[in-house]
């Protein structure tokens, strides 16, 4: 008797857009689960695993979900009840599907840390007869600590799958045109909305250690050369480059941004607008840090006037991005 092959979906390509992540709540389990799970990525803490493991469940687990977890109270969308993250990660898989109607594509999501994860998505592509898979990290500038821990993910996950899909990997787009384009605009916009002339512009990224860049990590160098194109197409503000963010005693990437907040108004700079554009999307180290935090430290310090550009969001400008970078890789 013939044996009936089972019923297989085929046919379709599949695009993923992965972000970092986010806690399902502002609950201190919830946070704590969260940090655990991304706190033990030997991506982004390369020290030895046992020590760490001691150091991380001892201490950080201990004290630290308390603390983040008033930073996400002061941003959450208590509305929708999840964090801007998570929000502006849907609404943009949501706009890019829409640009790109086609019935054999299918855009989806994930987070690296948290829910809904790579895992549960690539199983899900496959369902739906996904063969081939395309990934967006949606990081602009490479890092081993988060482009590539995506990808390293993503490897697992194909790892354990009989019919694995071909794949493809948007790696970095830091000086894509209209990425550039679209931070420029985004620049220009908040500037006719304020009431004042910035006498600074300071492009915060978030840090990595020192060490990291010492073994040969871009991630230092893709920064820079995002501010200097942008620096290019705006040509009249001063803007400099500034790392967020750090974590632990270690030395990090230099300047650090809340340091060069709290120097700037001595040098006579009262007048600062802050953009993020390593961030895809406004997020606790945005909103929280920068918006809250930085602009605190900024005015306690002597400052006059601070505000901060906004992430490319949902923008139409940035769907345009996302479009452009798939459909070069799904052609």
């Amino acid at each position: 008797m013939k044996q009936e092959h089972p019923q297989i979906n085929f046919g379709k390509t599949g695009v993923l857009l992965i972000n970092l992540g986010t806690p399902d709540s502002t609950n201190w389990f919830d946070i704590r689960k969260y940090l655990k799970e991304f706190l033990s990525d030997r991506r982004v803490i390369e020290v030895n695993p046992i020590i760490w493991q001691i150091i991380l469940n001892l201490f950080i687990l201990t004290f630290r979900p308390s603390k983040t977890a008033k930073a996400y109270k002061k941003i959450w969308i208590k509305d929708k009840n999840m964090s801007p993250l998570l929000y502006y990660t849907m609404k943009q898989t949501e706009k890019t599907s829409n640009y790109l109607k086609n019935e054999n594509l299918i855009i989806d999501f994930a987070m690296r840390y948290g829910n809904p994860s790579i895992k549960s998505k690539i199983k899900k592509l496959h369902s739906q007869g996904c063969e081939n898979l395309v990934i967006l990290p949606l990081y602009p500038q490479y890092a081993a600590a988060t482009t590539a821990t995506v990808c390293d993910e993503v490897y697992r996950t194909l790892m354990n799958m009989r019919w694995q899909p071909s794949l493809q990997i948007i790696p970095h787009y830091e000086s894509n045109p209209l990425y550039i384009e679209a931070l420029v605009k985004s620049i220009n916009k908040k500037i006719s909305e304020i009431d004042w002339k910035p006498d600074l512009i300071l492009a915060s990224y978030h840090g990595i250690p020192k060490k990291y860049f010492d073994k040969g990590d871009p991630y230092h160098c893709y920064c820079h050369k995002t501010t200097r194109l942008i620096n290019e197409k705006l040509n009249s503000i001063e803007i400099i480059t500034t790392f967020q963010s750090r974590f632990g005693p270690q030395e990090w990437l230099q300047p650090y941004t809340d340091k060069t907040l709290e120097e700037l108004p001595k040098e006579g700079k009262k007048n600062v607008l802050t953009i993020c554009p390593g961030f895809s999307s406004d997020c606790v180290e945005t909103l929280e840090e920068i918006l809250i935090q930085g602009k605190e430290s900024f005015m306690e310090s002597g400052g006059e006037n601070f505000d901060m550009v906004p992430c490319l969001n949902d923008s139409d400008d940035h769907i345009l991005l996302l479009k452009n970078l798939i459909e070069k890789n799904i052609e």
